[in-house]
């Protein structure tokens, strides 16, 4: 069960409700039509729903790049739904609307702050670099300890973290290289902070000593 709210009411009158989620940065805008007999909602007759349209207000080119994928993600999994007004053909469906919508707003919400975390505190993992591009993140690790340098490549997913994540690696000194860093992944389960336990579990296991 969650009981987290992602959504938050910016107006509701007898043409449309509208909702934010994720600081502002996404708008829900639900266009009512005529009220259906012989249903209610909240103890009040149940309307039919025109439209549903989900809007991004993010700017981009202000944005960090950790905000922008984190965006990318949430709209994937928007367009990934079909249509939205055959899900919630009236206000009956709204809640499970809104409960899907901020379910994955709250799962990138913490990818986008898993993101801040390395950028601001990699050095301790010995991770010199986290790159974000598109939907794929770059991090370049670097130990003297393992006399080791090497790219790691990761491909997130509207899914994350539930999902494995697609990998790539590129050496560029020492020996660790696909097999040894696939080894290491089958060891970290999916779940909270997934990516940050990636990181970490790199750090545990390739990066203390001579390999």
């Amino acid at each position: 069960r969650f009981s987290f709210t992602e959504w938050e009411l910016m107006e509701w009158s007898e043409q449309r409700a509208v909702f934010n989620f994720l600081y502002d940065s996404v708008t829900l805008t639900v266009v009512f039509g005529p009220p259906i007999d012989g249903e209610f909602f909240a103890a009040r007759p149940s309307r039919s729903i025109i439209s549903l349209d989900l809007e991004s207000f993010l700017d981009e080119e202000q944005a960090p790049p950790s905000s922008c994928l984190v965006q990318k993600l949430i709209f994937h999994f928007i367009e990934s739904q079909g249509s939205w007004q055959e899900k919630c053909p009236t206000l009956r469906y709204l809640p499970q609307v809104l409960f899907d919508i901020s379910l994955v707003v709250n799962r990138c919400k913490i990818l986008g702050e898993e993101l801040e975390f390395l950028q601001r505190w990699g050095a301790k993992f010995h991770l010199l670099e986290t790159d974000i591009k598109d939907t794929e993140v770059k991090l370049l690790f670097s130990s003297s300890m393992a006399f080791a340098k090497f790219e790691l490549t990761l491909a997130l997913s509207h899914d994350y973290p539930s999902a494995v994540l697609p990998f790539r690696v590129q050496t560029h000194i020492g020996n660790i290289g696909e097999k040894e860093i696939a080894t290491v992944l089958s060891r970290v389960p999916a779940g909270h902070h997934y990516l940050r336990r990636i990181v970490v579990s790199i750090h545990q296991n390739l990066l203390q000593g001579p390999r």
